[in-house]
């Protein structure tokens, strides 16, 4: 139960480990298509001994994204993809790609394409309100995972994760704070889930068994009036109920108005501040603070809240949050978790695998700081990781930064 090393079956998968590099924006695709740099951050990433690593963010239309500086799945981004699977399989990991809509969090000036929401909603993003599609719209935003899905098929993924957390599209229709819907997909917690069935079945039939299916799902919002623990629990029977997928990933927060709930640790809300807009960084001044809450960091955070799922369900399910030594990834299997996802200890150590599996008592250098969120806008990385060449702080400024 407790060998997170050995070789484990996700679907039609076999992967060689029981652990997954985390779905974390790398921002390395300044024109929405793969660049040598992205590659390279996967490339170490699966050197570094993962079982499989999540790219992320692979929106399902040009409006899908949060800016325009993210891949959206079309014919044309297939040849970079093969590029950068054909280099994560070089070094025998799998790879998934991340699939989704964000929806209310999209930033539709950016994108210059409409941001969705299940009901009429103002985004402070795009200083508008955002658009809500009808019956019509909501089955082409279906049709739109399925055709991602087949794209990632054909980019050589062995998996694609689905995004139905942290609010945004789907995330949001299963919210009763931000679903105020009176049609067939809002109401009821079964009428607000329906999205997201919907688009999990399309995703299983446009890849078959060719690809492992997954999909990130909140447990909780972090807010009042969303998604609660005991709904999340009902909306995840039901996906298993349909069979589509081979497992969850369990995730919390929300994008929109609770961000830290799915990270815990330090609030970096200067670091956002000097990286944002001058419109933007005053009101972040003003209200960072609520936006950017503190959650004391602790290993597993996310565990208390995924054992009711664990009660509940038969299907795989994956840990996240705070999984960054080989005892929390023991206690992981020992609670019936099949897998565990880990995004912050990789950015500090992207080969933390092997040195764990070399010395079990090895631990993770990551100090749960937080200065990597503000990094998404120039290339996503661990300001405080050490350059192998020199053993030396790779930007010695940020260490004046954090402390402060």
């Amino acid at each position: 139960m407790t060998d997170v090393f050995a070789p484990a079956r996700l679907g039609p998968l076999t992967l060689r480990n029981r652990v997954i590099k985390a779905a974390t924006f790398e921002g390395r695709t300044p024109d929405a298509v793969v660049t040598d740099e992205l590659i390279a951050f996967h490339r170490e990433v699966a050197a570094g001994g993962v079982g499989m690593t999540t790219v992320a963010y692979c929106a399902t239309s040009p409006g899908g994204r949060t800016d325009r500086h993210q891949i959206w799945m079309r014919p044309e981004a297939v040849a970079g993809l093969r590029k950068l699977t054909d280099a994560v399989h070089a070094e025998g990991a799998a790879a998934s790609a991340q699939i989704g809509h964000a929806g209310p969090v999209a930033n539709a000036a950016s994108n210059r394409a409409p941001a969705l929401a299940p009901s009429r909603l103002f985004s402070p993003l795009g200083m508008r309100f955002l658009q809500v599609p009808d019956a019509a719209g909501l089955r082409q935003i279906v049709a739109d995972h399925a055709t991602a899905a087949r794209l990632a098929g054909e980019s050589g993924f062995d998996a694609v994760e689905i995004h139905f957390g942290h609010n945004y599209l789907v995330s949001s229709f299963l919210s009763p704070l931000l679903n105020r819907r009176t049609d067939e997909y809002g109401g009821s917690l079964v009428k607000r889930a329906r999205l997201a069935r919907e688009i999990a079945c399309a995703v299983r039939e446009a890849v078959g068994d060719r690809v492992a299916v997954t999909a990130k799902l909140n447990m909780d919002d972090g807010v009042r009036g969303g998604l609660t623990v005991p709904d999340a629990v009902r909306v995840a029977a039901l996906l298993e109920s349909d069979g589509a997928l081979d497992a969850l990933e369990l995730t919390a927060g929300s994008s929109l108005l609770n961000p830290m709930l799915y990270f815990h640790g330090d609030a970096p809300r200067r670091e956002f501040a000097k990286v944002m807009p001058t419109p933007v960084r005053w009101g972040f001044r003003l209200g960072g603070r609520i936006f950017l809450r503190e959650y004391p960091y602790r290993e597993a955070y996310l565990l208390e809240r995924a054992r009711q799922f664990r009660r509940e369900l038969s299907m795989p399910l994956i840990l996240l949050g705070g999984i960054t030594n080989l005892d929390t990834m023991r206690l992981a299997r020992t609670e019936g978790f099949e897998f565990v996802a880990m995004g912050r200890a990789l950015l500090r150590e992207p080969n933390l695998l092997r040195r764990i599996q070399s010395d079990p008592e090895f631990r993770s250098a990551c100090v749960h700081c937080n200065a990597c969120m503000p990094t998404i806008f120039s290339g996503t990385r661990c300001v405080l990781r050490l350059d192998r060449k020199h053993d030396e702080i790779a930007d010695p400024s940020a260490v004046r930064v954090v402390a402060e």
